[in-house]
């Protein structure tokens, strides 16, 4: 090709890029988006309708020209509209598949109409926060602060992730605004007092707000929610979509029902995410509901499947006391479950397994002492709080499974082996359950193992005798430790099983299955080796060779690479868990801080899990760690050293516990692969849009360029 042909060809390609974009027949529609000033970048366009089986919306993201494409969409009407930061929703516009639409937007008239459209966190950071001279607290003869409460820090976890934002969403506008249904009080911490004891979660807040010192914690949030019904706005401001955030394509779909939250989701096998394709999607409703929701997202059709439990005496969520009514459901006990069913995963024959209760808390006698099982006759165990449930798509049949441990999480590991946490800190074991051993054999007793959590302290690579946990370190015995997981992920590099423990500052741990010993490593919270600094684990995942990323309460995402340990990992340091300081790194997730905030680093967010992309079902590469965004209505990829924003801007409330990708069709690109999560927050009657809004259930797609098809 002469100089001349190359020169033209670019000029052509030129000409292509900046034509507008194309409908293909049928399936898309494209257009350009403009306002008073020309076009608008960086903002999002909404298409809605109700014509399929369940509500189905496509939400894409304008390119510089304003240009936009909304690709494959199903047969049917749409209401399109255009939202971003800086305006208001533009008027709906009714179209269809196959046009081409040019849409208006409408800038904002005020700040303040502005800001309603802002993530729940640009409004939470507004909270003030109790000055760090107040910590440690010396009680009520001194500062009036607890003297349980050591440190800021501390304050702050019991208010993120380990509190309140452990359930929903704060900062969105049902909790900025104090419901009028709600009564009339002297003051705004009085209404709080009442909010927090309405309907069936109340046990759970006025619980949650006791570790906060109460009075103080309620003065505080009365004083928030007054000075922003008197018009007070956030002082940070959301930046548009810029980059690859702009080639984000969000599909959603209503699930379950209005009373009904949605704990996660599966969609296929983590190891292995070409199983299942185009196939149906799970979810667990945990206290909500026995009724695991589906989604065939091919047809855009949903359904319930009722769990089961063994013991009639199961109890259920119903029974829970109402102290006083809720705004949205009065007196109405909405939530129904015995099998609080928590979390999903998909084995490699697409059977659902679920932690699951399937009866009340005491053991059977196998799992006690004096039973001739070998985990039993080395630790025995009393009582577990939730078991075990399977569902075969194939035979549409459940299987329930009794375990002597509680269950939270669980993942497999590359053996057919599933690991499970507990979700308590003082949970004395960690548990697992053998499916290839049952699948031969139908005996769950021989199927199930634990063991508790020994430290090598003397250094000799194996379990012998250990002191207590209250007991001092003893450099000739090992030490046992009370470390209950939260997470739990299978290392596929040497088959370590990785977790985080909640508390403050919290720890990283690991288990050997082959020697049964365990490691752990503390948080650096003000640890003068290392510059990093941050508290209190939630969620954590690892990556294909075998670094845990874990999302903190001081809002990182932080890492912990073993490989990187200069020091021993055995002995006395072991025993304490400060060992490998060296081995964490943390990275602030990008939203604003409170004010007076006394750390460096870290965000008003409060992520609740996260989740290693291992096999590059977004996009973004391989062993990309993503955080739930749970206060930013987002997920935050961490890639190539910084953060891509992957927000979800309707319906606003967007809160996720877990994620999982899928590859449909590997040779169909962008198309034939993304993630999948769902709206997890405890409140449905939060999203927008009030009550009436059930959970959703979304998949993120990136595309090569924002008006791709």
């Amino acid at each position: 090709m002469t100089r001349s042909s190359l020169a033209l060809s670019a000029s052509f390609a030129a000409l292509l890029w900046a034509a507008p974009a194309l409908a293909q027949p049928g399936t898309d529609i494209s257009g350009q988006v403009t306002g008073a000033r020309g076009p608008e970048a960086g903002v999002w366009v909404i298409a809605e309708t109700r014509d399929l089986p369940t509500k189905y919306v496509k939400i894409v993201v304008t390119d510089d020209s304003g240009r936009y494409l909304l690709p494959d969409l199903p047969k049917a009407s749409y209401d399109i509209w255009v939202r971003g930061y800086g305006l208001i929703d533009s008027p709906k516009v009714k179209s269809a598949p196959g046009k081409q639409l040019d849409l208006k937007a409408v800038a904002a008239p005020t700040e303040t109409a502005a800001a309603q459209y802002y993530p729940a966190v640009y409004w939470w950071s507004l909270l003030k926060i109790p000055e760090a001279k107040l910590f440690p607290g010396s009680g009520a003869s001194g500062n009036g602060m607890p003297v349980s409460l050591r440190d800021q820090g501390q304050w702050l976890r019991f208010l993120k992730t380990d509190g309140c934002n452990a359930c929903h969403q704060l900062g969105d506008r049902a909790t900025r605004e104090l419901e009028p249904q709600l009564g009339h009080f002297d003051s705004s911490a009085a209404a709080w007092e009442r909010r927090i004891q309405s309907g069936q979660p109340g046990a759970l807040m006025v619980n949650a707000i006791g570790d906060l010192d109460p009075s103080r914690a309620l003065s505080l949030f009365g004083d928030w929610t007054d000075r922003i019904a008197k018009g007070e706005l956030p002082f940070a401001k959301p930046s548009r979509p810029s980059g690859i955030e702009r080639n984000l394509v969000l599909t959603l779909w209503d699930w379950s029902t209005p009373t009904s939250y949605m704990h996660d989701l599966t969609s296929t096998d983590k190891r292995n995410p070409s199983l299942n394709p185009d196939g149906i999607i799970y979810g667990s409703p945990e206290l909500s509901s026995d009724y695991v929701a589906w989604l065939d997202p091919v047809n855009s059709k949903t359904g319930l499947i009722k769990t089961e439990w063994r013991d009639p005496k199961t109890p259920t969520t119903k029974s829970a006391p109402i102290y006083a009514p809720s705004p949205y459901w009065a007196n109405q006990p909405v939530w129904d479950s015995h099998s609080i069913n928590h979390n999903p995963m998909m084995d490699d024959q697409g059977r659902i397994w679920l932690t699951s209760r399937i009866r009340p808390a005491a053991n059977p006698a196998f799992c006690k002492k004096g039973s001739h099982l070998p985990s039993a006759e080395n630790f025995p165990l009393d009582q577990s709080t939730r078991q075990l449930q399977m569902y075969d798509p194939k035979t549409k049949k459940i299987t329930t499974f009794d375990l002597c441990f509680t269950t939270h999480h669980l993942n497999f590991d590359n053996n057919g082996v599933i690991w499970f946490s507990s979700g308590s800190p003082t949970d004395p074991v960690i548990g697992w359950f053998d499916t290839k051993k049952w699948d031969a054999t139908h005996d769950e007793q021989a199927s199930q193992g634990w063991a508790p959590f020994i430290v090598d302290v003397n250094g000799n690579g194996k379990v012998d005798d250990y002191v207590e946990p209250n007991q001092p370190a003893d450099p000739r015995k090992d030490k046992r430790v009370l470390q209950g997981l939260y997470s739990v992920s299978a290392n596929p590099v040497d088959g370590s099983i990785w977790a985080v423990v909640l508390g403050f500052p919290g720890t990283a741990l690991r288990f050997d299955p082959k020697t049964k010993l365990t490691e752990f490593y503390q948080v650096p919270w003000n640890d003068p080796k290392n510059p990093d600094s941050g508290f209190s684990p939630r969620g954590a995942d690892v990556t294909s060779d075998g670094v845990l990323w874990a999302v903190l309460a001081s809002g990182h995402l932080a890492s912990f690479d073993r490989r990187l340990c200069k020091g021993p990992l055995t002995g006395p340091v072991a025993a304490s868990g400060k060992a490998c300081p060296e081995g964490w790194k943390l990275h602030t997730i990008p939203a604003p801080q409170f004010r007076g905030v006394a750390m460096k680093g870290g965000s008003a967010e409060a992520p609740y899990y996260d989740w290693v992309d291992r096999f590059d079902t977004l996009g973004l590469g391989k062993d990309v760690p993503i955080a739930t965004g749970n206060l930013s209505d987002a997920l935050f990829a961490y890639s190539g050293g910084k953060f891509v924003t992957l927000r979800v801007p309707y319906p606003m409330g967007f809160f996720a516990k877990g994620m999982d990708g899928r590859i449909d069709d590997a040779k169909a690109g962008w198309k034939g692969k993304g993630i999948w999560a769902t709206f997890s927050g405890s409140a449905s009657t939060h999203i927008e849009g009030g009550k009436g809004q059930t959970p959703k259930v979304i998949h993120f797609q990136l595309r090569p360029t924002p008006t791709a098809s």
